[in-house]
């Protein structure tokens, strides 16, 4: 697996730097998913994939799924998708994603 340095908690992001570190967390996440896929116990895989992602300072939120606080709500994530392309506030979850335009 990836070995993942922390880098800073209560990280804000711009929308350019949750687009520039995405790479990382989905190749992360790619791993742990082919790993469940694989047949490794599933809670065992997701914990250590939401240790990795808060340590990039991002939020997982969910499986698969990670939130990049801009310091007004989230630039949200879910695998597969190819690039942060959604918000959410702060009270809203995956459910009140609206895109980013």
């Amino acid at each position: 697996m990836s070995e993942v340095f922390e880098l800073k908690k209560n990280k804000t992001f711009t929308l350019q730097e949750a687009r520039g570190i995405l790479p990382l967390v989905k190749k992360i996440t790619q791993e742990a998913v082919e790993q469940t896929e694989e047949g490794q116990e599933m809670p065992l895989i997701a914990e250590k994939w939401s240790e990795k992602i808060l340590k990039l300072g991002c939020e997982p939120k969910g499986l698969w799924m990670v939130d990049f606080d801009n310091g007004q709500g989230f630039y949200c994530w879910h695998y597969p998708e190819e690039d942060v392309d959604f918000f959410h506030s702060y009270q809203g979850g995956f459910n009140g994603r609206t895109p980013i335009l």
